[in-house]
């Protein structure tokens, strides 16, 4: 076994990634660039239909890329990578990996499990998107047991299952996952700030000097809730006729809620420093989605200063004080969330107390804190794997926040 400091070769797989633009693949991506400074990491995706179908193999600046034929799924607006699993072994024989990480549960997930234990390699796996819970979505609600069975059997046959939030780890854990991790996530408060605020960008959207802007951002789609918030955002202009609504992102639902709603601003998909000055020209960050496992943006929003309304779960349940830095609603009560939302919206001087707040709680969410635990829990899992003892477990970094063991 390598020792504590040494380089490792890291595998990993995923059916999201850029330049797809979604809370997952924007996750993997800061994680595998931070991982890259430190070990060799190759990662193996679909390729995305922007995306020259001759290019098989990508070289950035300290990782590669290894793209496979994906399948887009109908009406859910991503696709997954087709079964690979001769290739995956093939290139793993010739180049084998100290270990494998699994970030997606389709058909290349499948196949990177299959090739790895055919090669005896370890493998561990993270849970970020509640696809079971998505099937009310799109018109295949009895199916819910069967994908939930299907997700369960895949993680339990990992060493380790990295989860995003407690609440969800615990959930898991009732239904009979293994082995869990609990593995948190950062922000950028370098890159998200109120530093970032533009009157001009502002006023682009038709908000005068003292209007209100009301935000959201993710994925446009059904499971994200997003009626809710345009709603909530409705019942605000009622008494504020100068309040602006912004929905940041794109999806399979835009085109029926752009029409459903043509008052809102709708600004497509941002990124990077752009998406920044986005967040940081909002007043009030609504987020209504009931089916995160952890909710990124709004950590984002509140390391921007905009201080948010959110269901009691996930991220805003670890990190919003409820009337101190946001406002937690009780999880699955849209009628309270909407009540909520108009109170918030009230008072621009709350708003701009909280935000402050919001920002002061965010500094000290470390992405570096984060891959400590990541890589932690990957040492522990090629140390299990090769049957070396407790004490003989290699572990590179603390436990502390990022990472904490619970198993059935």
């Amino acid at each position: 076994m390598p020792a504590h400091t040494s380089k490792l070769h890291i595998a990993l797989v995923t059916e999201t990634f850029p330049p797809e633009i979604n809370g997952v693949a924007m996750t993997l991506h800061r994680l595998v660039s931070s991982l890259a400074r430190r070990h060799r990491v190759t990662v193996f995706r679909p390729r995305q239909p922007s995306e020259a179908a001759t290019e098989r193999v990508r070289r950035n600046a300290n990782f590669t890329e290894f793209l496979r034929p994906g399948l887009p799924v109908p009406g859910m607006g991503f696709q997954v990578g087709m079964f690979s699993t001769t290739m995956l072994g093939r290139w793993w024989r010739r180049d084998r990996p100290d270990l494998v990480h699994v970030a997606t549960e389709g058909p290349l997930g499948v196949s990177a499990l299959r090739a790895a234990r055919a090669l005896n390699l370890p493998v561990s796996s993270s849970f970020h998107t509640n696809f079971d819970d998505y099937t009310k979505h799109y018109g295949i609600g009895p199916l819910k047991e069967v994908v939930a069975g299907y997700l369960r059997r895949f993680h339990n046959r990992t060493r380790r299952t990295m989860v995003p939030s407690r609440d969800l780890m615990q959930a898991l854990q009732r239904q009979g996952y293994r082995n869990l991790v609990l593995f948190a996530r950062g922000v950028d408060t370098m890159m998200f700030s109120p530093l970032r605020r533009d009157q001009a960008l502002r006023a682009s959207w038709g908000a005068g000097e003292h209007a209100t802007v009301l935000m959201t951002v993710g994925r446009v789609a059904w499971e994200k809730s997003l009626p809710l918030a345009i709603e909530a955002a409705a019942r605000i202009r009622a008494n504020h006729p100068d309040t602006v609504m912004v929905v940041v992102g794109d999806g399979p639902a835009r085109a029926e809620l752009q029409s459903r709603y043509p008052w809102v601003v709708w600004t497509g998909f941002r990124t990077g420093i752009e998406l920044a000055q986005h967040y940081a020209a909002a007043d009030l960050f609504l987020f209504p989605s009931m089916s995160e496992t952890f909710g990124n943006v709004v950590l984002e929003a509140m390391a921007s200063g905009v201080p948010a309304v959110a269901f009691d779960y996930a991220a805003p349940k670890r990190y919003i004080r409820h009337a101190g830095n946001g406002w937690l609603v009780p999880f699955g009560d849209e009628a309270r969330f909407s009540e909520v939302a108009v109170g918030a919206a009230a008072s621009p001087r709350t708003l701009r107390s909280f935000g402050e707040a919001a920002r002061t709680t965010t500094l000290d969410i470390h992405w570096e804190q984060v891959i400590d635990g990541f890589e932690s829990t990957l040492r522990e899992v090629i140390a299990e794997h090769h049957g070396l003892p407790p004490e003989g477990r290699e572990v590179a970094g603390s436990r502390g926040r990022g990472v904490e063991l619970l198993t059935a």
